[in-house]
């Protein structure tokens, strides 16, 4: 089931006129769902579901912990595809929520900051 909404989300990113590098990109140490380029931005961003808000939105899913890790695989990314770190880099989160024909979907852009 996460493939189909990181497919969703993959539509919505190119909808908006971003261009999708890589999807899944594994290292040891995690991996990210999505990687994008959208207004002069490499994009890391992490898709997140959720059937409805009893717990929170999906983007309260990417916590402190996850958001580490995700800037950790972010700097492999930039190295292992020789792009300098000096390029502008944003973290951004889809969320969605609902069933999986009336999903709604969050694109937030810079959710967070990059932590080591």
């Amino acid at each position: 089931m996460g493939s189909w909404y990181e497919e969703l989300a993959c539509m919505y990113l190119r909808s908006q006129n971003a261009r999708i590098l890589k999807r899944n990109f594994r290292v040891r140490s995690g991996e990210i769902d999505i990687v994008a380029f959208d207004e002069g931005y490499y994009c890391f961003i992490e898709v997140k579901y959720r059937k409805d808000n009893k717990y929170g939105g999906p983007e309260a899913a990417v916590g402190l912990s996850k958001q580490k890790q995700i800037c950790n695989v972010s700097k492999f990314y930039l190295l292992l595809n020789h792009i300098s770190e000096d390029v502008p880099v944003r973290y951004d989160c889809i969320a969605i929520s609902g069933e999986q024909g009336m999903a709604e979907i969050k694109w937030y852009k810079n959710a967070f900051q990059y932590r080591l």
